[in-house]
């Protein structure tokens, strides 16, 4: 080792061979890699070694295909085999729920570019002959699914990376991380102290534990996993001769829970059981190397059952091995990857149990990160930021564990899962339990999703259709537009600004022009490359002291970025309130009325005009008080200190019984937005939309002073942008978008859907979604696939409410 380097990778699996391989691609050769045992030691070499490009998040889909078209490229490059079979894959369902999933997923491959096909039970049989086809009612072909060596594709990723001019140590387990005081990081090892400018922690199983040397505690837990392999089989022989030596391709059976591919003459059947075993879940013991927990096939009895139910050839083959080995997980699945917030330089890349699945993608990504200050690809899905504090130990256990067991189950839209809740909650939390209110949570916020009417349990099914709760939805959303409804939303980010230099800072950091004292407005924030990574409202409440709204999923995102852009001459201070502030919005056509008896303030429009900003007292509670609803009707959002929200809640309960004010929830906002053509954070407002395209480039003030992106958005602004945010009315029944669905345009495939539902009070169903900017002024001939079934789809490019805006400024 030398005494310096630009990058330390901490970690020899696949992951961290991979990203080593990717800095070089970046033109980066000073870098190390520190394994503390050999590479593959940690999870590597005992896994299964399948891919495939399966994710809920398209986008972590995209680095997934990435993954698997690289093999080929390490393989030049090392000149070192993979072992990759590119078999292809059946994905195998059992009842009509998991049919309407597997009709969204192949849909959803259309626009992404994965030739999926949707193929009879007796098609699947052909290329999976192990099956029952009395199990099965569909499924799905996929072209990109197979298998791989696992040590062979590590070796060839550090190979390759060699081969580019990094250096690998190996036996040198790492013993502290530290940071100096001039940024850079102190590695101290068993072979001697190096430092480094990028430290990057890969640490695999260990991860917690490298966490833990710069004060981290990561949400990640390591899950004990079991897969069998069987004596040679007969029915693989038969196969494999009937077909020219062909293999039987690589399978997921949904409802048995389990995954399947050959090896050797015999079969591969993993599962992933309920009431996972976590291992080591406080610590893991460094002295743990290529070694394996002892077998235990009483824990995944019950999955082996149905799976060999469903497979019956497997009934009466004989059981070669079983792999039992750890692996490391976050609370739901994907990886946690990117920088930490309020540390220089420090990376992690943790929790990528599908190794050879994403590794490739996660290397990409972050080793743009890492150079380029970008990743690149829109990471959300994957990025570390969107856990916040509340992700201890405990909260990572229960939420592994509930996932672990539900891999391979179906998330339905309407579905709220209860590991490790409640978990935060505000002071109407048992108020609103005991007023009937349905409850989902975000970043770790139970928040009221519907209320139960009188005599009716807060319960309900889930399902892809409208559910039981549809009409209790649209009695919300009615209630608003016809007289009042009030719905908390402390959830919200709330962010203050103050200092000297706050108003330059905000110029510099959103696109658009900071409003005047006691005024507020939407507040677009931009990445260099004129990406949207953020999405506010911004208020000014005196001359050194703003208020910023956002996404409360978002708030630790967006604190990493506000943090690393602060001044170093402290002119500049920023707070996230968390739950310390809490907020309730009152809305629709007398809320004004409504407001107006609990203040002696005026605030009739004239006084306090739509978009205006006040500190004022309702009562004996002081309040910030906006003059905005993303309800898009006439509406106030009220901000108080978390101590007087219940007294808040109290009084416009009992003065709104004058309007018969209705308590509002969060499945209702989203309809009620639907109906103005307003996107939200993560859907329509993500990375990898600019402001224009997005719908929101009269919010950019490209005349100010050189805010960042302003050199992008102003190209995206004259050229159009690639593609454009449209709204659709969609001509269906008993069935609505919830996103990811494709767009045809004369049954071609031209854009997808971000979001939708239904806009309960103007009694349409509407996606919003984009297309390519040269179709952005077609009229006709649009169709949304929805489960399985193309439905005729309207571009709406007026509001369904209140096209002129008369009813939210009156």
């Amino acid at each position: 080792m030398k005494s310096h380097y630009r990058a330390i990778v901490i970690g020899g699996g696949v992951v961290g061979c991979s990203i080593l391989y990717h800095l070089t691609k970046k033109g980066w050769s000073d870098i190390l890699l520190i394994e503390r045992d050999e590479l593959t030691s940690g999870s590597t070499w005992h896994a299964a070694g399948g891919f495939h490009t399966l994710n809920g998040d398209p986008n972590v889909a995209k680095l997934q295909e990435y993954t698997i078209n690289l093999y080929k490229e390490i393989e030049e490059v090392s000149e070192q085999s993979t072992g990759c079979h590119v078999t292809g894959g059946v994905m195998l369902v059992s009842n009509k729920d998991r049919f309407d999933w597997l009709k969204m997923a192949h849909a959803r491959n259309k626009y992404l570019g994965v030739d999926t096909r949707m193929i009879s039970v007796e098609e699947a049989a052909e290329h999976f002959p192990l099956m029952d086809k009395d199990q099965f009612v569909g499924a799905m072909w996929h072209p990109l699914e197979g298998h791989l060596d696992p040590s062979g594709t590590t070796h060839a990723y550090a190979k390759a990376a060699r081969v580019n001019g990094a250096e690998i140590v190996r036996q040198n387990r790492v013993l502290e991380t530290n940071q100096l005081p001039d940024g850079t990081w102190s590695v101290v090892t068993e072979k001697g102290t190096v430092t480094c400018e990028h430290l990057v922690n890969a640490g695999g199983l260990w991860g917690r534990e490298v966490g833990r040397m710069a004060g981290l505690e990561l949400p990640v837990l390591c899950m004990a996993h079991q897969y069998l392999i069987t004596e040679e089989m007969e029915e693989v022989v038969a196969y494999n001769n009937a077909n020219d030596g062909k293999e039987i391709v690589h399978a997921i059976d949904f409802d048995g829970e389990i995954y399947m591919r050959q090896e050797g003459k015999g079969m591969l059947m993993g599962t992933y059981e309920p009431n996972g075993i976590p291992w080591s879940p406080t610590e893991a013991p460094w002295d743990f190397s290529t070694e394996l927990l002892p077998p235990d096939l009483d824990q995944i009895a019950d999955n082996l059952e149905r799976g060999f139910q469903h497979h019956p050839a497997f009934q009466s083959a004989g059981i070669k091995n079983i792999i039992n080995g750890p692996f490391a997980f976050g609370p739901d699945g994907n990886p946690l990857i990117g920088p930490i917030r309020g540390l220089q330089n420090y990376w992690v890349a943790c929790g990528v149990m599908a190794g050879f699945s994403q590794g490739g993608g996660v290397g990409l990504a972050l080793s743009n990160w890492i150079v380029d200050s970008d990743p690149g690809f829109d990471v959300w899905a994957m990025d570390i930021a969107r856990y916040g504090s509340y992700a201890n130990m405990a909260y990572t256990n229960e939420k592994v564990r509930e996932n672990y067991g539900r891999r391979f189950r179906i998330m339905f839209p309407n579905e709220e899962l209860p590991a490790a809740r409640p978990l935060r909650t505000t002071p109407l939390y048992d108020r609103f339990k005991a007023m009937g209110a349905f409850f989902g949570a975000s970043y770790g916020i139970e928040s009221a999703l519907w209320f139960a009417p009188e005599g009716k349990k807060a319960e309900e099914a889930v399902t892809f259709r409208r559910s039981e709760a549809f009409d209790i939805v649209g009695d919300e959303c009615r209630a608003v537009r016809n007289s009042v409804g009030v719905l908390e939303i402390s959830g919200y980010a709330k962010y203050e600004i103050t200092g000297s230099g706050a108003e330059g800072w905000l110029s510099h950091m959103l696109a658009n022009k900071v409003p005047a004292k006691g005024r507020m407005t939407l507040a677009p924030m931009l990445k260099e490359d004129g990406k949207l990574i953020g999405d506010f409202s911004l208020a000014k409440a005196d001359d050194e002291r703003f208020y910023i709204f956002g996404s409360g999923a978002a708030e630790n995102y967006h604190m990493r970025w506000f943090e690393q852009h602060l001044p170093d001459n402290g002119s500049v201070k920023v707070h996230a309130f968390g739950l310390e502030m809490c907020g309730l919005s009152i809305a629709g056509p007398n809320s004004q009325k409504l407001l107006a008896k609990l203040t002696n303030t005026d605030v009739s429009t004239s006084a306090l005009p739509f978009m205006s900003f006040r500190e004022v007292d309702l009562g004996l509670v002081p309040a910030k008080l906006a003059r905005v609803s993303f309800t898009g009707d006439l509406g106030y959002e009220i901000w108080v200190a978390a101590e007087y929200l219940t007294t808040l809640h109290t009084m416009i309960m009992e003065t709104g019984a004058e309007f018969d004010i209705k308590p509002v929830g969060g499945r209702a906002l989203m309809s009620l937005r639907l109906e103005k053509n307003w996107g939200t954070w993560a859907r329509e407002y993500r990375p990898i939309y600019g402001p224009f395209e997005a719908g929101l480039g009269r919010f950019v003030a490209l005349s100010k002073n050189d805010f960042i992106g302003r050199e992008a958005a102003a190209k995206e602004k004259e050229t159009g942008g690639e593609r454009t945010m449209t709204v659709f009315t969609v001509h269906g029944n008993e069935v609505d978008v919830i996103g990811d669905e494709p767009i045809y345009h004369n049954d071609k495939c031209v854009g997808w859907i971000t979001s939708g539902g239904y806009a309960h009070a103007a009694d349409q169903s509407v996606a919003i979604g984009f297309l390519p900017t040269e179709m952005a002024g077609e009229t006709d001939g649009f169709e949304i696939e929805i489960l399985g079934q193309n439905y005729k789809a309207s571009p709406q490019r007026d509001p369904l409410f209140d096209a002129d805006a008369s009813h939210m400024r009156s």
